[in-house]
């Protein structure tokens, strides 16, 4: 690799470059920089001139990183990380008037709990503002808060340490959701009859809900699974209409059953319990806009969401 002339060097061929790295797509990395797939190619072209490297080489359907590539990324990410902060820190932050995006990693249950208060409430504060929502994978999670690719992580993250930072949204529980007219709806769960109940098995990305699955297995409590699900959004349409069960967070629970069509009948043991927060990391301490938005999340949201 040359001797890189980094006086010249456009700042933006380093965020086309991230796009790509994320994405994975000169399509995909185009949408997130609102460039077309022409402008995302040309800059891909000035990079490779910059750096003799091809950077990324097509395999497939998706974009390559070269082992220069993969050297770059993570001083690249970092050295972006550094402007943005900067410049965020001598910037004022005036919700109503920004048209700032913010990337939130969340799992499914925390999108179904929080986005629609969030969204509401931004509505009326910070209209122009976009949101981006990315899954939240918690052996990487970390690493994007640090770089920046992330902006704030909300869910239960307790191997989430270092610089990072959190405010706490909620302690919640587990229990069994049923429907209304589920032949255990007006009885009381023992250990024996809850192993007589045929379960939904979901295997949602959200750590706590893995948690207790985990501390079920560990515990020796054995459940008979009539299904398995890659996702909890599912759950609660069959179980109203059959007479399978669901362990599903109290929280959820309560929101799925505000029209009195389940029953959350209470666990015959004890997992343990888990604390939602809202995590971003130190770097960004100055970034007005962050602040502020997980200060809502922490405050107004979470009020909101258990409402």
């Amino acid at each position: 690799m040359r001797k890189i002339n980094t006086e010249t060097l456009d700042l933006n061929l380093i965020r086309v470059f991230l796009a790509i790295w994320d994405t994975k797509s000169l399509t995909d990395a185009g949408e997130r920089l609102c460039l077309t797939q022409s402008a995302v190619s040309h800059a891909l072209k000035r990079l490779r001139a910059e750096f003799n490297d091809p950077l990324f080489v097509r395999d497939a359907n998706s974009m390559v990183p070269t082992s220069a590539a993969t050297q770059l990324q993570v001083p690249l990410r970092q050295a972006i990380g550094i402007i943005n902060s900067a410049v965020m820190e001598y910037t004022a932050f005036d919700p109503m008037r920004t048209n700032r995006v913010f990337r939130i990693a969340m799992s499914d249950v925390s999108e179904y709990y929080y986005l629609p208060p969030l969204l509401a409430e931004l509505e009326q504060t910070a209209p122009m503002v976009q949101l981006e929502v990315v899954r939240l994978d918690i052996h990487s999670v970390g690493a994007s808060l640090y770089t920046g690719d992330v902006d704030l992580a909300v869910g239960y993250l307790p191997g989430l340490k270092g610089e990072c930072v959190d405010k706490p949204l909620l302690t919640d529980s587990f229990v069994c959701l049923v429907r209304a007219g589920h032949p255990y709806a007006m009885r009381e769960l023992s250990r024996s009859n809850f192993t007589d109940l045929r379960f939904i098995y979901v295997g949602t990305e959200a750590t706590g809900h893995q948690m207790v699955e985990q501390w079920l297995d560990e515990s020796g409590i054995r459940r008979k699974t009539a299904l398995r699900l890659g996702h909890f959004t599912m759950a609660p349409e069959i179980v109203r209409r059959t007479d399978l069960a669901v362990i599903y967070p109290r929280s959820i629970a309560e929101r799925v059953n505000r029209s009195q069509e389940f029953v959350l009948l209470e666990l015959p043991f004890e997992p343990p319990s888990i604390e939602v927060k809202v995590h971003t990391h130190a770097h960004f301490t100055s970034d007005m806009g962050i602040q502020w938005l997980s200060n809502m999340l922490a405050k107004k949201i979470s009020l909101a969401a258990a409402a």
